[in-house]
């Protein structure tokens, strides 16, 4: 049997939550984690807001590209925009609870997690074990960081998606 999480004070009751903040990279199988970070806001009568992070093309290939991608990244975060805006209505997200960000997926969810004074970070995990694990995954990252609790909702192929 797992204990509930207790705040402080409230021993025995579950966290209550005032603002979640769901890290999404905008695929299919976010859904599943959108779901849950929904229904734990709900359950705690707390903002949900959305953060999806834009990771600089010079950053993925290292900086040495020897061609201006500014059109690149640009086209990149008009599509993103659309995707997140879409995205967030199906989870009734207003648009003031909405950040796209540029930079590392890590610092920059920690960052916006910080400002807004969030709660709990909800982040996909693919459940990697091993050198994949050691590597860093998005949200290992996400969990060794934070200065609020996280919850890693897993994902993957082994996972009903209606689950």
């Amino acid at each position: 049997m797992v204990a509930p999480i207790s705040t402080g004070g409230n021993t025995g009751q579950m966290a209550d939550y005032q603002r979640v903040l769901l890290a999404v990279d905008l695929t299919e199988e976010c859904r599943r984690v959108a779901r849950r970070a929904q229904a734990l806001a709900i359950a705690s009568d707390a903002e949900l807001h959305i953060v999806h992070v834009i990771e600089p093309l010079s950053l993925a290939y290292g900086g040495d590209v020897p061609m201006d991608l500014s059109s690149v990244q640009d086209q990149i975060h008009e599509q993103a925009c659309a995707h997140l805006a879409e995205f967030s209505e199906d989870f009734d997200v207003p648009e003031t609870r909405r950040h796209l960000v540029f930079g590392r997926p890590e610092s920059e969810i920690h960052r916006i997690a910080e400002t807004e004074a969030m709660d709990l970070i909800v982040v996909g995990s693919h459940g990697r074990h091993g050198l994949a694990l050691l590597l860093g995954s998005t949200a290992n990252g996400v969990l060794h960081g934070a200065s609020c609790d996280v919850l890693a909702v897993r994902v993957g192929r082994d996972i009903a998606p209606d689950d």
